[in-house]
């Protein structure tokens, strides 16, 4: 009944784009600079001057942040990270494509991130870093976290790819003295196609960054096409190409300034979920602890043992009314490429095999949003 009365696809997520990006991007064309240039610089300075950080470096995609800060840092072969399984595999990826070997902690099964009571057992000497993930925009427990860090002299580099305006403690992520990775990618909290941006307090850090991201070079292209004399540039160390255009900055620009009103519209719309979910006693819907704001970039529900359906099963019915959803969290360590990591990690397992995404972006109408709640309701009655 539901599927023959609705007529078209509620998307799990869109951007939220208009003429404004379009003129921003015809403006940069009509410049001539459409590679790394000024829009990318204003970029980071309007990113770093959100977040609280003193530095923001502008890169091709959160998996190059966290691979180029993992370089930068020098962690590399014979190093362990300690990253949790309930990720996108890019968080291992990373990790993988610096040379060092990921190491996986299971996750609170009520928050879904990175469980820091069971950090401890893991580090062994050749630990140098914990990167904790902030999933789905809910902040992980930095505060524990980094008590274990200074513990044990680790570094930590979170995988922020989903929490731009999230905060912890009052503070928003990007600001708490580590290194942080953000991701533009179209189903994150704003977007400029691909991209992504790392945010530090460390100056020296900051350089060997801007550096790297560049082949290495010495000057960037921008300063020497400035400049009022010849300028011969040096490679002094082995660098990747992870530039930003600025193309994608300008659309960034853009979306910085739409991101309260983004942000302001996907928690009403969590909120109303929150609001009718809790009433369906088979499933668990986020919970956010006393020290987290949320962004809400994805609202994940798991199907609990007593549901009426499987996972799957529930997915199919919401595609037949019109609904997309997506299954929740991978766990990493059950991948192909990952599955000779023997590992017990039970929440992680459970979480990845049990919950799905429902769609929440900020262009859903009031009748979507309304028939995702009616379809949810009916389904796992």
């Amino acid at each position: 009944m539901m599927s023959s009365a609705w007529q078209k696809r509620i998307e799990i997520a869109k951007p939220y784009f208009d003429e404004k990006e379009q003129n921003a991007v015809a403006e940069v064309i009509k410049s001539g600079w459409v590679s790394q240039g000024p829009k990318v610089k204003e970029f980071e300075e309007v990113f770093a001057r959100y977040v609280g950080a003193r530095h923001a470096i502008a890169v091709t995609s959160c998996t190059t942040a966290l691979h180029l800060s993992l370089v930068a840092l020098r962690i590399g072969g014979g190093d362990e990270v300690i990253v949790p399984s309930l990720s996108f595999i890019a968080t291992a990826n990373s990790v993988v494509h610096s040379g060092a070997k990921p190491v996986f902690v299971d996750v609170n099964p009520y928050t879904c991130n990175m469980d820091a009571e069971k950090i401890e057992k893991l580090i062994t000497d050749k630990t140098v870093a914990i990167m904790p993930v902030h999933q789905m925009g809910l902040p992980a427990d930095l505060g524990a976290i980094g008590e274990i860090a200074v513990k044990y002299r680790l570094r930590i580099i979170e995988d922020a790819a989903c929490a731009i305006g999230s905060e912890y403690k009052r503070k928003k992520i990007g600001s708490h003295g580590n290194i942080a990775c953000f991701s533009f990618h179209p189903r994150k909290i704003i977007t400029t196609g691909e991209g992504g941006m790392i945010t530090t307090d460390d100056g020296e850090i900051a350089a060997k960054l801007s550096l790297l991201r560049h082949q290495g070079m010495s000057v960037s292209d921008m300063e020497r096409h400035s400049a009022n004399k010849i300028i011969i540039e040096s490679y002094p160390q082995v660098g990747f190409n992870y530039r930003m255009t600025d193309i994608q900055a300008a659309i960034g620009l853009v979306q910085m300034e739409k991101l309260p009103d983004i942000l302001n519209k996907r928690r009403k719309i969590a909120e109303r979920y929150d609001g009718t979910f809790k009433e369906i006693k088979c499933i668990r819907i986020p919970e956010v602890p006393d020290y987290a704001v949320n962004n809400y970039q994805s609202y994940s529900i798991e199907l609990l043992g007593n549901a009426p359906v499987t996972r799957n099963s529930f997915m199919e019915k919401m595609l037949d009314a019109g609904i997309h959803t997506r299954r929740g969290i991978m766990a990493i360590h059950r991948e192909p490429c990952y599955v000779m990591n023997k590992v017990e990690l039970p929440n992680t397992d459970r979480i990845s095999e049990n919950s799905l995404i429902l769609p929440l972006h900020p262009s859903m109408s009031d009748e979507e949003i309304q028939h995702v709640i009616k379809c949810v309701h009916s389904f796992l009655s």
